[in-house]
Formats: structure tokens, sequence, C-alpha cells
């Protein structure tokens, strides 16, 4: 046994640049600061909604410039990429078995799309679209 082991030199800065599944992990995970300056910009609007009627059309006027609409886009982008590689990961992150036998991970990735499809549309019937 050696006394100094051999310790592969790893870049502390762009470790995750040396494969593909490391950048789309890194990219999930930054996926979140995109999602939590949403929220941010959630609860901005209903703090001007309780400020009442000028401050609320104030924010929706914000709301309608080409910077709000881009980062909404990104937002958008940032949501849907994060949804859908955790429903491709949650066979694996949470396995299902009935009795002795596992659930495929087809079924439950289909389940959750499913899920998903249902629910988005029961918002948009109930908001009239």
């Amino acid at each position: 046994m050696s006394r100094r082991p051999y310790i592969r030199p790893v870049s502390k800065v762009s470790w995750w640049l040396s494969q593909p599944r490391y950048i789309r992990y890194m990219a999930r995970e930054a996926s979140c600061i995109f999602i939590g300056a949403y929220s941010g910009v959630l609860v901005v609007g209903l703090i001007r909604l309780s400020q009442g009627a000028a401050a609320w059309g104030a924010f929706l006027e914000t709301l309608q410039s080409p910077v709000s609409i881009a980062f909404h886009l990104f937002a958008l982008a940032f949501a849907l990429y994060h949804t859908t590689t955790w429903f491709n990961v949650t066979p694996k992150a949470m396995p299902l078995q009935f009795g002795q036998t596992p659930v495929p991970g087809g079924a439950i990735i289909g389940a959750h799309y499913l899920g998903w499809i249902l629910v988005s549309g029961l918002i948009l019937f109930l908001v009239g679209v």
C-alpha cells in the first residue's frame, strides 16, 4: 500500500464540462435560479395586487416589456427542461414495486406525463381557455 495514493487532478471550476451527462445535470440544477426568480416575480405581483389597482396596473405594464417577456420565456424553457428531466429520472429516484413485481420505468414516466397533461388541462379549463 502506498503512503501517497494517486489522486486524479480535477478542475474545481470546469469539472462538469468533461462529460455531456454532467452538463445536462448542471443545466437542470441551474434551472432553479430562473424558477426561483420567477417565484419572486409572482410574490412581487401579489404584493402589487394588495397595494391597489394602480400598483397592479403598473406591474402588469412592466410585465409587457421585452425584457420581461424574454425572462418569462427563459423561465418557461428551464421549467420545461427541469420537469422533463426529473420525470425521466423518477423511476431511478422512486422505484415502485407491487408485491414482488417492480413497476416498469416507462409506466412511471408515462403516469407523470399523463398527470401533467391532466392538471394542465384542468387549469386551462378553469381559467376559460
